[in-house]
C-alpha cells in the first residue's frame, strides 16, 4: 500500500511539473513572438549561436525557441560538411551568406565554432587552421557587432554520464536513431579532449562584445526555460514583461568568464570539469 502511495505522489508531482514547465515554456514563446514583431518593425537583425557537445541539447532548445515564430522571419541555419569548393573558400565565407537581414533573426545550430572543436579532434582541419581561428574570430564577430547585429552565443554543457545516457536512448528511439553518427560514437572516448578545446575556445572567444553563456543541460527542460528568460533579459522590446518575471537560475546559466574560472582550477585536475 504505501509504495502504491508512494508511485501516485511520484506520478502527481511529475504532472505538476509537466504542467508548470508548459506554461513557462507557453508564456516564454508569447515573448519571442513580441520580440519578433519588434525585429521586424526596428529591423534589428539577430544572431543566436548554439554550440556544445553532442547530445547537450541544442536542437530541442531551437526547437521550442523557433516553434511559434512566423518563419518568414526566423531561420535556422544548420550545415552539412563543407563541399570541395567552400573548403578552398576564406573559413567564415559560407556563414556570411547566412547572416540576417534586417527584420530577421537566425539561429545557427552549430556554426563557425565547428572549427574550434569538432574539426580539430576529428582531423577535419589542421592545426594551424585551428589557431588561425581562434586567432581570427573574435574580431570577426567584432566587426558583425559593430555594423549592429545582436549576438548571442550559447554552449550547451552536458556531463559525460547524461551524454551517455541520450546516446542510449537514441538508438532504442526509431525517431532520433538518425541522430547518431560515427562523430557521436567517438565523443565519450575523445571527451577530454573536447574539454581541453572548449577551454581553448572560451579563452580565445569569450570578450565582453561578444560573451559566451553557459547553459548546463543535463535536465533539458529547465536548460531551455532558462536560455529563453537569459536571452529575453537581455532585450529591450514593447511590452516586455518584468525583470522578475524573467529571473534564471544560476546553477543553469553561467558566464563564459565564471565557466573558464571554474575549469582554470578543475581542468587539469583529478575531478571531472563540466562538458
Amino acid at each position: 500500500m504505501a509504495e502504491k502511495n508512494e508511485k501516485q505522489t511520484a506520478e502527481g508531482n511529475g504532472r505538476k511539473q509537466g504542467f508548470k514547465y508548459a506554461k513557462e515554456l507557453r508564456d516564454l514563446q508569447i515573448e519571442l513572438l513580441k520580440f519578433q514583431n519588434h525585429v521586424k518593425d526596428a529591423g534589428l537583425r539577430v544572431i543566436l549561436l548554439f554550440e556544445g557537445r553532442d547530445a547537450a541539447g541544442k536542437g530541442g532548445t531551437i526547437k521550442r525557441f523557433t516553434q511559434h515564430l512566423n518563419p518568414r522571419g526566423a531561420r535556422i541555419v544548420a550545415l552539412e560538411k563543407p563541399s570541395d569548393r567552400e573548403r578552398t573558400q576564406w573559413y567564415f565565407q559560407r556563414y556570411v551568406a547566412h547572416l540576417p537581414a534586417a527584420g530577421e533573426i537566425v539561429l545557427f545550430d552549430r556554426s563557425w565554432y565547428n572549427r574550434a572543436m569538432v574539426e580539430p579532434i576529428m582531423g577535419f582541419c589542421t592545426d594551424e587552421q585551428n589557431k588561425r581561428f581562434l586567432k581570427d574570430v573574435s574580431l570577426f564577430e567584432k566587426l558583425l557587432v559593430k555594423d549592429g547585429i545582436r549576438l548571442f552565443k550559447y554552449y550547451f554543457s552536458v556531463s559525460k554520464e547524461e551524454q551517455l545516457r541520450r546516446f542510449e536512448a537514441r538508438k532504442d528511439d526509431p525517431l532520433k536513431r538518425f541522430k547518431i553518427s560515427p562523430v557521436d560514437q567517438e565523443a565519450q572516448n575523445l571527451w577530454n579532449q573536447y574539454t581541453v578545446k572548449k577551454f581553448q575556445m572560451l579563452g580565445e572567444s569569450n570578450r565582453t562584445l561578444t560573451p559566451w553563456t553557459i547553459i548546463r543541460s543535463d535536465d533539458k527542460k529547465r536548460a531551455r526555460i532558462n536560455c529563453m528568460k537569459h536571452f529575453l533579459g537581455e532585450l529591450d522590446y514593447p511590452g516586455r514583461p518584468a525583470d522578475d518575471a524573467l529571473t534564471i537560475d544560476p546553477k543553469i546559466v553561467i558566464s563564459g568568464i565564471d565557466e573558464l574560472k571554474f575549469m582554470e582550477d578543475n581542468l587539469f585536475s583529478m575531478r571531472e570539469s563540466p562538458g
